[in-house]
């Protein structure tokens, strides 16, 4: 099994059975969002790499999140660990990755 950085990296959050079970069409989040459906099925898929990168994953894995009643904030916060911008995401104690920004 793999691991990254202290995660075990077959945990899924599910997040097509979620939206599935509130009877939101993917369809529906793409025209409400703008956000094109291969992106909303990459997320789904958590195939992250397949975004379209900075900010715009940060982005689209908010609008997703609020599209199906997610909270937004533990969405980000499994993205960082998934793609290890964080080590562990502790329940009600997400610390905030730094970013830096080279001009």
């Amino acid at each position: 099994m793999e691991k990254r950085k202290g995660i075990d990296a077959k945990l899924h959050l599910n997040l097509e059975r979620f939206r599935r079970s509130r009877n939101i069409a993917l369809e529906q989040i793409s025209e409400s969002t703008k956000i094109s459906s291969r992106f909303l099925r990459a997320i789904e898929a958590e195939e992250f790499d397949k975004l379209p990168g900075g900010v715009f994953n940060i982005n689209y894995l908010r609008q997703y999140a609020a599209a199906i009643g997610f909270e937004p904030s533990q969405l980000l916060a499994y993205y960082n660990v998934k793609m290890g911008l964080q080590e562990t995401v502790a329940a009600g104690n997400v610390k905030p990755t730094r970013w830096s920004f080279s001009w």
